[in-house]
C-alpha cells in the first residue's frame, strides 16, 4: 500500500518507523567509525619477531570447548588457488597504478599515486600502509582516494584489495568530519565495502581485521559481541596459515579483550597467552597477562 493511501496517523507512524531505522543505521555507522579511531588511538603495532606455537584459541562465547586453530600452512589444494588469485590481483593492481614499485620502507612524504599503490599492495607492510594513510589524510587527498578506489573497484569487480582499501578510506574520511550523519553514512559504506572484499576473498586479512576491530568497540546494547568473537576467531585461524606478520598480535589482544567484555575471563587469558607465545616481545599482551583475574581482584 502506498503512503498516499494511508490515513494521516498511519502515514505519521510509517514516517516515524522510517526515521527510526535511519537513525539506527546512522548510529551503527558512527559506532563503526568510533571503533576504528579508538583502535588507532589506543594501539600501535610493534616490529617484533614471532615464534611458532601449537596452543588453542577459544572457539565461541557460549561456554563450549575451545576450537583448535587452523594448521600452520593452508590446505594443499588451496595453495595453488591462493597463489593464482594473488598473482591475478597483483597484475590488475600494477596495471591500475602504473606498475609503481613499492620500496621496502616508503618515505612518509609519498607522491599521490605511490601512496595509493601502497594501500592496495600485498607487498607493503602494515606500518607502511598506515604511514601512507597519514600522508593522504594530512594532505587532504582522502576524497580523491575514495573516488579513485570506487572507480577501480567498479572496473575490477573481482579484486578484493580495492573494496578493502575503500572501506578504510571511508573510515579515515569520517574521522575528519564533525557531522554525525555524514560520519554514519561513511561508516556504513565502509562496513559494506569490507563485506564486499570478504565476499570476494575471505582470506583478505585487512578487511576482516578492520571490520571486526571497529565492531569490537560498539556499545553492548547493539548485541554484536558474539559476532565480533566469531570474526576474530576466524581471523586467528586464517593468519596462522600465513607467514607471520607483527600486526597479527593485535588479533589475540582484541579477541581476548572481547572475551573479557562478554564475561569469559578464562577464554580471555587463554587467548592472550596464545598471542604472547606467538609474539613473546609484545608488551601489551604481556600486560594483559599480568592483570589480576576476577577471583584475585575479589580477594584483594
Amino acid at each position: 500500500m502506498s503512503e498516499r493511501k494511508l490515513n494521516p496517523p498511519q502515514r505519521r507512524s510509517k514516517r516515524k518507523e522510517k526515521n527510526m531505522k535511519t537513525l539506527v543505521l546512522i548510529i551503527m555507522g558512527v559506532c563503526l567509525v568510533g571503533g576504528f579511531w579508538l583502535y588507532l588511538a589506543r594501539h600501535s603495532t610493534q616490529r617484533i619477531p614471532a615464534q611458532n606455537a601449537t596452543l588453542e584459541v577459544p572457539g565461541n562465547s557460549e561456554g563450549s570447548e575451545p576450537a583448535s586453530t587452523a594448521s600452520s600452512q593452508p590446505d594443499a589444494e588451496a595453495q595453488p588457488l591462493m597463489a593464482t588469485r594473488g598473482k591475478a590481483a597483483r597484475a590488475v593492481i600494477e596495471a591500475n597504478t602504473g606498475g609503481v614499485n613499492i620500496p621496502p620502507a616508503a618515505p612518509p612524504s609519498l607522491p599521490y599515486q605511490q601512496a595509493l599503490s601502497v594501500l592496495v599492495s600485498s607487498q607493503a607492510g602494515f606500518e607502511q600502509k598506515q604511514a601512507a594513510w597519514k600522508h593522504l589524510r594530512d594532505s587532504g587527498k582522502l576524497d580523491q582516494v575514495i573516488g579513485d578506489l570506487e572507480q577501480r573497484a567498479s572496473a575490477n569487480p573481482t579484486v578484493a584489495e580495492y573494496p578493502a582499501a575503500l572501506g578504510q578510506a571511508c573510515l579515515q574520511k569520517a574521522g575528519t568530519l564533525n557531522d554525525i550523519r555524514e560520519q554514519g553514512i561513511l561508516g556504513l559504506k565502509a562496513d559494506q565495502s569490507f563485506d564486499a572484499a570478504l565476499n570476494l576473498d575471505p582470506s583478505n586479512w585487512e578487511a576482516g581485521f578492520w571490520k571486526a576491530t571497529a565492531m569490537s568497540y560498539w556499545p553492548p546494547q547493539l548485541g554484536k559481541g558474539s559476532e565480533v568473537i566469531t570474526r576474530f576467531v576466524e581471523l586467528a585461524k586464517l593468519q596462522e596459515g600465513q607467514p607471520t606478520q607483527p600486526q597479527f598480535a593485535q588479533t589475540y589482544l582484541l579477541l581476548g579483550d572481547q572475551y573479557q567484555k562478554q564475561g569469559y575471563p578464562d577464554y580471555a587469558r587463554q587467548t592472550w597467552q596464545r598471542g604472547a607465545t606467538l609474539f613473546p616481545n609484545d608488551t601489551t599482551l604481556a600486560q594483559r597477562l599480568t592483570q589480576p583475574t576476577p577471583e584475585q581482584a575479589t580477594v584483594r
